[in-house]
């Protein structure tokens, strides 16, 4: 063998140990979770609960089993229906089980509100498996949390971390009872976080791929340090097991959320009264935008804090406190976390500018307030540009819905009002940023639009408002 052919294996040699090395090096750095778990797992129970279900008639003819010797008697009633044996055992029971965790050595839990639910009984299990009957000291649908109390002093418990801190790739292990299986540990790492889910707006929700089922609900989630961070709250699933999709609730919100149960039976969040929307690239394009960034303010509820604090239509919502709103799912998180009374600072894009706008933010409601469909009105007009005809809106229906101008649309024809959706019904109040105080108003904008470049109308359909674009060709 040559000398240059040798030197050449031998250097190769030499970076397959040096990979080598490295590959084994990284495997060493893996975390270990042991002393987590051994310190973490006696704070971590059990829930389970029990509903009573309303007794269910028994439809077929039971046998009259009166005056029968008792041998006879238990051979009949042991091929009978549970409910059918006597009628002291007809009440039927539900039960779900969850987990949850100690916060305080005097016994208040945290869990999840889905966890118990309607339920007629709480019981615990610690670690121990001691059983105990939980109060329930409060609970708050919006955020999925509830605070239990069981008696007890010197109690484990479990240190609390900041889950503002996390971030994206870092490990995190839960403690739960998956299916029942009472102190199941697994692991993963944080895939995400400030997730908004349907229908969850006030919770920024840590998404993880930590493997969570049913019975992890309510289970702490824990960084490296052994601090909760999160509790386990939901999954992303369509066979209704672990598909690698996991949300669980930040332990800032879900402690926010605790001591006002705790004080006060209730939960207080801010609200500013408005309707919002992502703003899309078009819509950044149509509004005078850089890039697509912050909340578009679609609608204003009358007499709510942005309506009294000067807050329009049309503005796009860039900041609130110093806070950047990136995404518009950003705002609600913010304005949940503040108390009514507290003030609010919003940087806001309007008519192409930077505006300033303070208000004071409100309470929000228990129950929304919804709009119904808007009826008939009276003189038609057309812009055959859109390919939409419009009629104006009377003064009643401008008073009953709280609309100072706009028209309602009375047909869609081919064009590209029915390129993007528009409907007969649909009012609309704005277009091209420009406020529509009539059918002639309409006209004379539509008329006047621009070619090839992005424009937004704002359409009301059945009490909601939204911004949508489009664009004209040549």
């Amino acid at each position: 063998m040559s000398i240059p052919r040798l030197k050449s294996y031998l250097s190769i040699f030499a970076t397959v140990l040096v990979l080598g090395q490295a590959v084994t090096a990284q495997a060493v750095e893996l975390p270990d979770f042991t002393q987590l778990v051994e310190q973490a797992s006696p704070a971590v129970v059990n829930i389970s609960t029990t509903q009573k279900l309303p007794d269910r008639k028994v439809n077929q003819q039971m046998p009259d089993l009166e005056g029968l010797p008792p041998m006879l008697r238990e051979f009949f009633e042991r091929g009978m229906p549970p409910q059918s044996r006597s009628p002291r055992d007809r009440q039927r029971e539900a039960t779900s089980l969850g987990s949850g965790f100690i916060i305080s050595p005097d016994g208040y839990i945290l869990t999840n509100n889905h966890v118990i639910a309607d339920a007629d009984e709480i019981l615990v299990r610690l670690a121990d498996r001691s059983e105990m009957k939980a109060k329930l000291v409060g609970t708050d649908p919006r955020s999925d949390v509830a605070l239990l109390k069981i008696e007890g002093k010197d109690l484990p418990v479990l240190k609390l971390g900041k889950s503002q801190d996390l971030k994206a790739g870092q490990w995190v292990v839960a403690i739960g009872s998956p299916f029942g299986f009472d102190h199941t540990v697994t692991q993963g790492i944080v895939s995400a976080v400030g997730r908004s889910l349907p229908n969850e707006n006030y919770v920024p929700f840590i998404q993880t791929d930590v493997p969570i089922n049913p019975g992890n609900s309510g289970g702490p989630l824990f960084n490296l340090n052994g601090e909760v961070v999160g509790i386990n709250s939901q999954i992303y699933t369509r066979s209704g097991g672990f598909m690698g999709v996991s949300f669980a609730i930040p332990i800032d919100v879900a402690m926010d959320v605790s001591n006002q149960l705790k004080s006060g039976g209730k939960v207080s969040r801010g609200w500013l009264g408005v309707v919002i929307q992502e703003v899309s690239k078009d819509l950044a394009e149509s509004f005078g935008l850089e890039k697509p960034a912050g909340a578009l303010v679609a609608q204003i509820q009358d007499d709510g804090p942005a309506a009294k604090g000067g807050l329009q239509v049309g503005d796009v919502i860039l900041s609130m406190n110093g806070q950047p709103i990136v995404m518009s799912a950003d705002l609600p998180h913010l304005v949940g976390a503040l108390k009514a009374g507290a003030k609010a600072d919003l940087e806001v894009i309007r008519d192409g500018k930077r505006k300033n706008v303070e208000l004071t933010v409100g309470s929000i409601p228990d129950d929304d307030k919804d709009v119904g469909a808007l009826p008939g009105t009276s003189i038609e007009r057309s812009s055959n540009r859109l390919g939409v005809s419009v009629v104006e809106l009377t003064d009643e229906q401008k008073k009953t819905y709280d609309l100072k101008g706009g028209v309602l649309i009375k047909e869609v024809q081919d064009g590209p009002a029915a390129m993007i959706g528009l409907q007969p019904g649909d009012v609309i109040t704005h277009l091209n940023n420009q406020a529509i105080g009539s059918a002639k108003e309409f006209a004379d904008i539509a008329k006047a639009l621009p070619k090839n470049r992005s424009v937004s109308m704002r359409v009301l359909r059945q009490g909601r408002a939204s911004f949508i674009t489009f664009k004209l060709a040549e």
